[in-house]
C-alpha cells in the first residue's frame, strides 16, 4: 500500500510510538545530548569513526530528533532517500552550491530565477573563481551551448519567480546527463504536492520551507532532498557552516506540513480562478500563470505538474503610479514579500525586489513598472476576486492626490 500524499503529509517520517506516548512529535529543545558514562561516549565515537549509522546524538549542530522527524517526512514527500533542513531557503541554496562547486568550476542557471540565488552566484561565488552562465529558460540550444568542460551542475527553478516559467525537467535532466552534470531544482513554488522533480530524474530538490511547506508566515527554514550520498555531503558541510534549523522552528514546520495538501489544493483552485478573472479584465495587459492555455509553458506544466499553485503575476495596462494605487486599494491581501501562507500577499515588483534599479534597467530584465505578484492565501476566492475588481476600478478612476 502506498498512501496518497495527503495521508503522507500527516503520518510520514514520524515514529508511531513517540516519547511518553505523545500524539504530536515533542520539541527537543536542547543544544547538547549527554552520555551515560565514558564507555557510552567511546562507543558513539567508534561508530562515528567507522561511518556506521546511529540514532545517537551528541550536539545540536549535528542533529536533533524534532528536526530529524521533519527531514524524514520531507524526504518521503519528495521521493528522496534523505533530506536536510536548513535555517532558511537561501541557506539551503548557498550551502548546496558551496558543496558541489569549487574554484575553477562553472555553473549554469536558467533565467527568471530568484534574484538572490542569481546574486549569490554572479556576485559572491565569482570572488572564489566560480563562473556562471545564465541561459533563457526552455532554450535547449542555449543550454547546450553554455556547457563547458569545467561545468559541474545546472541549477533551475520551476515555476520561476516572478513570471512563473516552468522548466521541462525531464529534458533538462536528459541534457545534463549527456554531459555528466548534476541537476538541482528549486521547487519552492510547486511544493511536493504539485511537482516531484526527483521522480523526473533531478539529482537534488530544494525548497524554501518558509513558504508553502510552513504555510503560516511564521517561520524561516529551507530543505534539500536527494540521495543519501548527496545529503550526506551536505550534512558535513552544514556542520561546518552552521546553517541549521532549530528544533522549535522544526516543530512549527512539522505542524504546517500536516495541512500542506489541503492548503495547496485550495490555492491551486483559487490561483486558477484569479488568473482567469485577471486574464479577462480589460485593465490587465498580461497574466503569468502556467494554468492558463496562453502561458508559454502551459503544455509542459500540464504534463508534469498536478496543480499550478497560488501565485499569480500580472501586468496592468498602466504606469508605475497607477499600479501603486491598485495595490494600495486592495483590502484583503497584505502588502509584503513571500507567498504560500494563510494570508494573501501582494507586491508591486518594481518597488520591492528591484527597487534599486532604474525603470530602464528593470525593463531590460523583463520587470515592468506595472508587474504585480499576488500570492493567494486561504481566503474565499469570490471575496478575493471582488477585492481585485474594486481595486482595479478605483485605481483607474481615482485621480492621484
Amino acid at each position: 500500500m502506498c498512501p496518497d500524499l495527503s495521508t503522507r503529509t500527516v503520518y510520514a517520517g514520524e515514529e508511531r510510538l513517540k516519547p511518553h506516548h505523545a500524539l504530536t512529535m515533542p520539541i527537543f529543545q536542547t543544544s547538547t545530548f549527554t552520555f551515560t558514562d565514558t564507555a557510552d561516549m567511546a562507543a558513539f565515537m567508534e561508530a562515528q569513526a567507522q561511518g556506521r549509522e546511529t540514532t545517537r546524538l551528541e550536539y545540536g549542530r549535528y542533529g536533533n530528533p524534532t528536526v530529524a522527524a521533519v527531514e524524514r517526512k520531507l524526504a518521503d514527500l519528495d521521493g528522496g532517500e534523505a533530506a536536510l533542513l536548513f535555517s532558511s531557503g537561501m541557506a539551503a541554496v548557498t550551502v548546496t552550491l558551496l558543496t558541489f562547486l569549487a574554484a575553477g568550476s562553472h555553473v549554469i542557471l536558467t533565467d527568471d530565477s530568484y534574484r538572490r540565488t542569481r546574486q549569490f552566484v554572479t556576485e559572491f561565488l565569482v570572488r572564489y573563481q566560480v563562473e556562471a552562465t545564465i541561459v533563457p529558460i526552455g532554450d535547449d540550444e542555449a543550454l547546450e551551448a553554455a556547457i563547458r568542460p569545467d561545468t559541474r551542475l545546472i541549477f533551475s527553478e520551476t515555476p520561476t519567480n516572478p513570471r512563473l516559467r516552468v522548466v521541462d525537467v525531464p529534458r533538462l535532466v536528459e541534457i545534463a546527463r549527456q554531459h555528466g552534470l548534476l541537476t538541482i531544482i528549486d521547487s519552492t513554488f510547486a511544493t511536493p504536492i504539485n511537482l516531484r522533480p526527483l521522480a523526473l530524474g533531478a539529482d537534488l530538490v530544494i525548497h524554501s520551507a518558509t513558504k508553502y511547506l510552513g504555510g503560516h508566515n511564521d517561520l524561516l527554514a529551507g530543505v534539500a532532498v536527494g540521495s543519501r550520498e548527496m545529503i550526506g555531503r551536505l550534512r558535513q558541510a552544514q556542520a561546518l557552516i552552521g546553517a541549521i534549523c532549530d528544533p522549535h522552528t522544526a516543530y512549527l514546520l512539522l505542524r504546517g506540513l500536516k495541512t500542506l495538501a489541503l492548503r495547496v489544493a485550495h490555492q491551486n483552485r483559487a490561483g486558477l480562478e484569479v488568473a482567469r478573472f485577471l486574464e479577462g479584465h480589460p485593465r490587465v495587459r498580461r497574466v503569468y500563470y502556467p494554468g492558463l492555455p496562453g502561458h508559454p509553458d502551459h503544455a509542459v506544466a500540464s504534463r508534469q505538474m498536478r496543480g499550478f499553485g497560488g501565485v499569480v503575476s500580472f501586468e496592468l495596462d498602466a504606469d508605475l503610479e497607477t499600479t501603486g494605487r491598485f495595490v494600495d486599494a486592495l483590502r484583503i491581501p497584505y502588502i509584503g514579500p513571500s507567498f504560500g501562507g494563510a494570508e494573501g500577499l501582494v507586491e508591486q515588483v518594481a518597488l520591492s525586489a528591484y527597487y534599486e534599479l532604474s525603470s530602464e534597467e528593470r525593463a531590460a530584465i523583463g520587470i515592468s513598472d506595472s508587474l504585480v505578484r499576488l500570492a493567494v492565501g486561504l481566503e474565499d476566492v469570490a471575496d478575493l476576486i471582488a477585492d481585485l475588481e474594486q481595486a482595479l476600478e478605483r485605481a483607474f478612476t481615482t485621480a492621484p492626490a
